[in-house]
């Protein structure tokens, strides 16, 4: 007897959905909610039914991959990239291989060296880009390209008008970490920020921190890094300067955690106790910072969201339906080095 062929028309009628659908859920189609794709997938898998991707990618045109490039600082070792890009990294693959799609990923840095054009080369569907503002270059370079008509997601970008952006929700994030160090007992609480770096989120976080000091009533005071040092190196020198400036603090709030943990070797060498002389806390919730000494707080963005938000922003606008979602959400993750004044780590 011929065993008969298992097809789309079998996987909808076992899962209760259209044709159309299942042909969506199971190209990763971000219209799709994630219940019905759930249902979708298991219908597929019991009837063990697989896509001709050769044959879909034919009839749609599609490669049925997406780009990640990830911009670095001109001449840096890839090591050295800020570790907030490798967890957001892998959260964007993960989301992206959830949704049927496969990665291409690329670190790029030199001028000479910046390759974007991955739609024209039938190399990829679209292209997610994130990494350093500090490399201007990089994104004028791929400001461009997208507005040339390429379909391009950024996160983080030094530009806010005319791109497809997504970031962090950096001002509920500082206004959390602030409003943490007054309840756990600090007040002079300092700011270790910068207004001239290409790095908005710097800003945004200030902002929120001002908003939430303000509310209480109690002074701000912020500390210029410089941004011609390494990140480590910042946080070194703004402690340095903090100190020498003569003005009383009990507690840092930091805008960038690879900044904070220069700031807590700093007040280590010097032998200030953290947190019983000075509370600390950072921004990006790098794992490297569980680690410290002490344990640093830290404000940390929901990678499973950004990596999805992300993947679905770019997958809806080459399904030509735009999404207007921009901010990720944020936690408080409390560790050691915020306990309170007087108490040890």
């Amino acid at each position: 007897m011929r065993q008969h062929r298992v097809t789309s028309f079998d996987v909808a009628a076992l899962a209760g959905v259209s044709q159309s659908t299942v042909s969506r859920a199971l190209a990763g189609d971000p219209v799709v909610s994630e219940p019905t794709r759930t249902r979708v997938l298991a219908a597929a898998a019991e009837l063990n039914y697989h896509i001709d991707e050769n044959a879909a990618r034919l009839r749609t045109g599609r490669t049925g991959t997406l780009a990640v490039v990830v911009i670095s600082r001109e001449g840096e070792d890839h090591k050295d990239v800020n570790p907030f890009y490798f967890s957001l990294l892998g959260a964007i693959c993960a989301a992206a291989s959830s949704r049927g799609h496969e990665t291409l990923v690329s670190f790029q840095d030199a001028a000479e060296t910046l390759s974007g054009r991955y739609e024209e080369q039938r190399k990829a569907d679209g292209l997610i880009v994130i990494g350093t503002t500090a490399n201007r270059t990089a994104w004028n370079y791929f400001r461009e390209i997208g507005e040339n008509g390429a379909h391009i997601v950024y996160w983080g970008s030094p530009f806010d008008e005319g791109l497809d952006w997504i970031r962090a929700d950096n001002q509920e994030g500082a206004r959390l970490a602030t409003g943490h160090l007054i309840v756990n007992g600090y007040r002079r609480i300092a700011c270790i920020t910068s207004d001239h770096s290409p790095q908005r989120q710097f800003k945004e976080r200030y902002d929120g921190h001002v908003a939430r000091m303000r509310e209480e009533g109690l002074p701000t005071r912020a500390v210029e890094i410089d941004e011609s040092l390494p990140r480590e190196e910042q946080g070194r020198k703004a402690v340095s300067d903090l100190i020498a400036s003569g003005e009383p603090f009990d507690a840092i709030f930091v805008v960038c955690d690879q900044i904070a943990l220069g700031v807590l070797l700093e007040l280590h060498e010097r032998g200030i106790a953290v947190p019983g002389q000075v509370g600390v806390v950072g921004f990006d919730g790098i794992r490297s910072g569980a680690y410290a000494i002490p344990p640093l707080t830290s404000v940390e963005p929901d990678f499973q969201s950004a990596g999805t938000m992300l993947v679905d922003k770019l997958l809806k606008q080459i399904a030509g339906t735009p999404s207007d979602e921009r901010r990720v959400p944020v936690r408080l993750v409390p560790r050691a080095s915020s306990k309170g004044p007087g108490l040890l780590p």
